[in-house]
């Protein structure tokens, strides 16, 4: 499998929080600091000289000796082979010489040889000097771990946050989008839906419905004036937006209110015009004004500084299609049949008592929820609004199969429960959410229909031993499982999964592949040791550092 290859699952969202200082003349001096292109940075190349000359490592002699060569050499795939197997990462008993070239090459580490890029981009010392970020509330490079968490900066009064708007370049105004609007509603489908996140051939852009954007804008407590847009003035054309939703985040023993930023777009013809640092400005001064000083975003690229980093992993199901438009590949020792018949997955559920989640189960769910998500060192805390509003608004109207094949009509949201035969007591719970791609130049196949894994729990988590004997590991295997049954069974394409909360131990047996989406997650005037992601840290477990799943 070629790592997924192409969608990139959020993998170039760059949804930051700025809070530059309150001065108009920063506006263009700061706007060339951001790019919604950046790359991921790579370990710092700095070329100062040193005193003591350090003796150069096995993997740095192989790369030095890579210089002026196309091809990677047979020394560096063994290097990485022997690095993957040692670690014991998610997958790495399939790991082979085939595969390990394979990801090389779409990591373009030529390019990384010659200078041409970091491991996907620029490189430590670069974002370590870049002026903007040094002037934000977020941890810099080389500061190392706090000595407590907290934040950086204290909150302002109201007084104190500025109360005009950001200038705009000439020619734009800035608007404040209603999404229970629906022509507005489709100005930013519109926008997004054209200009939105892409993978790097230019072969999928993710496309977000009326439905999904009602569902992912409009959390109990919401904010219209934090769904930020800017309109050509002449025309009234929207052309940028970017936006955030209110949350309550705990973040190891502290809980405190937060905003989740998310979807900054700007129109492809009008990236010179640097609109981007403006809405991000804009937007945090709208948080501002409403009293919330921290936030959580998350990026396929590095900035200043990443608490947590993820890596998406897929699960294929329409097999034939996912060759068909290029998001895999058939490796060579296997035939597109064979491969059809190792991601078969079952048409049929293996769990008793699993049915659709009803609002009758609000509470018993929230409670499962509330006690399972203190597993983690980064979660969100629902109250039973939201709790209601993540898994039941987005559930479509009419009757199942009147959207398709076991959808309803407007379908954003699946949230099955497990019940007890015998004492009717919710065991266990699993959701997952629709986010479609467009296939750029595609007529056969314009549309991926993605699935990714959202919130789930068991009460298997809270037997005593469950986790040391591998028992909590195989129920998420059965849970997890039964989504894959009613994602197949609604004609998904694919199930995008990350390496947070419990996933990990799961995704091989399960049939997931690594996929290419790195998702960095970035806490906004916080400050905190570094959380599990895709890697372990600070003795806990991959994964287990972070709840909180981005749309």
């Amino acid at each position: 499998m070629s790592s997924s290859q192409k969608q990139k699952a959020k993998a170039e969202d760059l949804s930051i929080v700025s809070d530059p200082a309150d001065s108009d003349h920063e506006e263009h001096s700061s706007g060339s600091e951001i790019d919604e292109h950046v790359d991921i940075a790579s370990p710092s190349t700095s070329t100062h000289k040193k005193k003591k000359k350090k003796k150069k490592s096995k993997i740095s002699k192989a790369l030095d000796a890579l210089h002026g060569k196309s091809e990677i050499p047979q020394e560096i795939v063994d290097q990485v082979l022997d690095k993957v197997k040692a670690e014991g990462a998610v997958g790495s008993t399939e790991a082979n010489q085939e595969n390990v070239r394979e990801a090389l090459e779409q990591l373009k580490i030529m390019d990384v040889v010659k200078g041409k890029a970091g491991i996907g981009g620029i490189n430590k010392k670069d974002m370590g000097e870049h002026k903007f970020w040094g002037t934000q509330p977020v941890p810099q490079p080389g500061e190392g771990p706090p000595l407590d968490d907290g934040y950086i900066e204290p909150s302002k009064s109201l007084e104190e946050v500025r109360q005009d708007p950001y200038p705009l370049p000439k020619d734009f105004e800035w608007t404040t989008l209603d999404i229970d609007d629906p022509k507005q509603n489709k100005e930013v489908y519109d926008l997004l839906s054209l200009n939105y996140v892409e993978d790097d051939d230019a072969s999928f852009r993710f496309q977000y419905s009326s439905e999904f954007l009602q569902w992912a804008l409009k959390p109990p407590g919401y904010h219209k004036e934090w769904h930020v847009g800017v309109r050509v003035s002449s025309n009234k054309k929207l052309v940028a937006f970017i936006s955030g939703v209110p949350m309550t985040l705990r973040v190891r023993g502290h809980r405190f209110l937060a905003s989740e930023i998310n979807y900054l777009c700007v129109h492809k013809k009008l990236r010179s015009k640097r609109l981007a640092p403006v809405l991000i400005k804009e937007v945090t001064r709208q948080v501002h004004l409403k009293g919330v000083f921290q936030a959580i975003y998350t990026a396929g690229v590095v900035v200043p500084t990443p608490v947590s980093v993820c890596r998406y992993y897929h699960r294929l199901m329409n097999v034939a299609k996912l060759v068909d438009i290029k998001f895999c590949y058939i490796p060579r020792n296997m035939t597109l049949a064979r491969m059809i018949r190792v991601n078969k997955v079952p048409s049929y559920h293996s769990i008793p008592g699993i049915r659709e989640m009803e609002e009758r189960d609000l509470l018993q769910v929230a409670d499962l929820f509330t006690r399972y998500m203190k597993r983690f060192d980064m979660a969100p805390v629902f109250d039973i609004d939201e709790v209601k509003h993540q898994f039941l608004s987005g559930v479509g109207t009419g009757a199942v199969g009147e959207g398709g094949p076991g959808r309803r009509v407007g379908q954003v949201t699946w949230a099955y429960v497990i019940e007890d035969p015998e004492t009717h007591k919710i065991t266990d719970f699993f959701s997952f959410y629709s986010l479609p791609s467009t296939v750029i130049n595609s007529s056969k196949h314009p549309v991926l229909e993605a699935a990714y894994l959202f919130y789930y729990a068991s009460e298997t988590a809270f037997v005593e031993g469950a986790e040391a004997s591998g028992q909590l590991k195989k129920r998420f295997e059965a849970v997890i499982g039964e989504a894959l049954v009613v994602a197949n069974a609604a004609k998904f394409d694919v199930f995008n999964a990350l390496t947070l909360m419990d996933n990990v131990p799961v995704l091989q047996d399960l049939k997931f592949g690594v996929g290419d989406g790195i998702l960095n997650f970035y806490l906004y005037n916080w400050r905190t040791a570094p959380l599990a992601g895709m890697n372990p840290a600070g003795g806990v477990s991959a994964g287990k550092g972070v709840g909180v799943v981005m749309l």
